[in-house]
């Protein structure tokens, strides 16, 4: 696989189920929103997110360079398992196009080398 690693960094956000969706997560390369009955996820630019707010900073992205077909078999599993192998815990987002790897800055070289010793390619975006 090939990854693009994205040049910002991403904060995961937690909200109430019913609050609205702020307007500071519009724009940047990268925003996800997912609503559930226990609460409200928010990944986007670290830099839009305002103090105070219950948030986890310091997330860098992978991106898998697709776009990927979705029969496509054992994307996901293959980069996890990667990972894993390595101690690096991740946050995989998944669209309709392609795959998104989180992982948290401190641990982003780590798994960088990872990748790219089983055979896959990480380039700067």
């Amino acid at each position: 696989m090939n990854f693009t690693l994205l040049p910002d960094t991403f904060a995961l956000v937690r909200m109430g189920p019913s609050d609205p969706v702020p307007e500071w997560t519009a724009g940047g390369p990268f925003v996800s929103i997912t609503r559930t009955a226990s609460e409200l996820s928010i990944v986007c630019l670290e830099r839009v997110v305002p103090a105070g707010t219950h948030a986890d900073r310091g997330w860098q992205c992978l991106r898998v360079d697709g776009p990927i077909p979705l029969n496509t078999v054992g994307v996901s599993a293959e980069f996890s398992t990667v990972l894993a192998r390595a101690n690096v815990s991740l946050m995989p987002i998944a669209t309709y196009e392609t795959d998104y790897v989180f992982v948290k800055g401190d641990r982003i070289a780590a798994a960088i080398d990872a990748l790219q010793r089983a055979g896959h390619s990480v380039r700067r975006g």
